[in-house]
């Protein structure tokens, strides 16, 4: 198992009521299908039983967080192996919340923390698809994701983060929010991303920024192969070096513009891994139009037709 250093120490100095929570999973491929084969927990983070509305050579689970939201001084650490050729499907099955932080502590100990890790092994498929995560007015929320894998794992995942709660009058103004997602392949850093909302910068109306949107998203999909065309010394070719891996691209593209939705989607290639970033004000559109690129993505690369998990129909 690759390991990166946390991007933030633990909490030193804990205000009184706040969580300490950490979930850690280990999917394995077994004679009966995947399977969680190992569960380690403390604090409320917790997830069901596995379901298989597809067979059973893959798990989808949903992570479950019993209060709901994220507070001043609470810490949720969740980790998530995915040994080899095991496949699972994770998501939660409601919207994830960081709320207004108390405003009588001193600085630091008003910090809502949320540090998720993915390891991936050798052929492993994570498919990581949480609902979308609210930050309130006044939150002072740092939310990570860091992704490890291997040149022959598959993953696709997104992250929808919508600010404040325009529809009730609360914009979100004076909060501050930090969003780290980082993807490792083979232990080399090829994706970072890392944006910082506060007070002190202009990002949020900024045309280099937010532009005055309420929604940010990003879906990310990396695969081994996207043909079975033998490259050099009969390895597969890498997604960024197969001549299909344009023609994929200029699909998603398409897909984008009968949608009507390219003043909102934006579609690029680094490393070989697939970027895809929604800028809007709507996050169930967000959602539909990234569940629409999932159902031509996941066939070409996982060859599986998109089976949404039955918690979205509730």
């Amino acid at each position: 198992m690759l390991t990166t250093e946390m991007t933030k120490p633990p909490i030193t100095a804990p205000p009184k009521n706040q969580w300490l929570a950490h979930l850690m999973l280990e999917f394995s491929d077994t004679p009966v299908g995947t399977q969680l084969t190992r569960t380690r927990r403390k604090g409320p983070l917790s997830v069901q039983k596995a379901f298989y509305p597809e067979g059973s050579d893959c798990a989808h689970i949903y992570l479950l967080h019993p209060p709901a939201g994220i507070v001043s001084g609470d810490e949720l650490r969740i980790g998530v192996e995915v040994k080899k050729n095991a496949h699972l499907l994770f998501t939660t099955p409601g919207a994830g919340r960081f709320y207004r932080a108390r405003e009588n502590l001193t600085i630091g100990d008003s910090q809502q923390t949320q540090i998720t890790q993915f390891d991936l092994e050798a052929r492993a498929k994570c498919e990581n698809f949480p609902q979308e995560t609210i930050v309130y007015e006044g939150a002072d929320g740092f939310n990570s994701v860091d992704i490890n894998l291997t040149s022959t794992s598959v993953y696709l995942g997104w992250d929808i983060t919508c600010l404040g709660l325009p529809d009730s009058d609360q914009a979100f103004i004076r909060g501050k929010y930090c969003q780290l997602n980082r993807l490792f392949c083979d232990t080399k850093l090829i994706y970072h991303d890392r944006i910082s909302l506060s007070p002190d910068n202009n990002l949020l109306a900024h045309p280099a920024g937010l532009a005055g949107n309420t929604v940010f998203a990003t879906f990310l999909a990396y695969a081994p192969i996207f043909c079975n065309t033998p490259g050099p010394h009969n390895q597969p070719q890498q997604l960024n070096k197969s001549p299909q891996h344009k023609n994929l691209v200029n699909l998603l593209r398409d897909k984008i513009t009968e949608e009507k939705a390219q003043n909102k989607i934006s579609i690029t290639e680094i490393n070989g891994l697939l970027v895809i970033r929604y800028l809007g004000h709507h996050a169930q559109e967000c959602k539909q139009l990234f569940i629409s690129l999932w159902q031509l993505l996941r066939p070409l690369l996982l060859n599986k037709s998109a089976v949404q998990p039955r918690i979205w129909y509730t």
